[in-house]
């Protein structure tokens, strides 16, 4: 059986991809729109609308559905420890250090070193459950 631990990496893998493919198309829009022809503006551009729509993409999805596609995927779930639904709050500040991959590894490593689950799950009192 796999653990929780093991489906959140590759639930995040997962969504990477998502995130990805829309930071891509929407990339492209752009292209089409502000210079067309000028592929470099569109990578320049790339590096603003990854964080944001990486961002926007966590929240509106764990505030909604209370889960990423690939949350959804590997039937996973975030729940608030009393066992409601996220808010808002909840689901902005625990998705923070999504923004690029660097520091959600910063965020694990610190919740391992002090013997708990990441630091912004902690903080927001939230948990990543197996959906029943």
């Amino acid at each position: 059986m796999v653990s929780v631990f093991t489906r959140r990496i590759i639930a995040y893998v997962m969504d990477f991809f998502v995130v990805s493919a829309f930071v891509w198309i929407i990339a492209y829009l752009l292209s089409l729109i502000v210079r067309p022809g000028d592929y470099y503006s569109v990578y320049q551009s790339m590096l603003i609308i990854s964080p944001i729509l990486t961002l926007v993409y966590f929240i509106l999805c764990e505030k909604f559905f209370g889960a990423s596609v690939g949350k959804s995927l590997m039937y996973l779930e975030v729940k608030s420890r009393n066992g409601y639904d996220i808010n808002w709050a909840q689901a902005i500040v625990r998705n923070l250090t999504k923004i690029y991959w660097f520091p959600i590894l910063f965020d694990w490593l610190i919740g391992k070193i002090l013997k708990k689950d990441r630091i912004l799950n902690e903080i927001t009192r939230t948990v990543v459950i197996k959906e029943i």
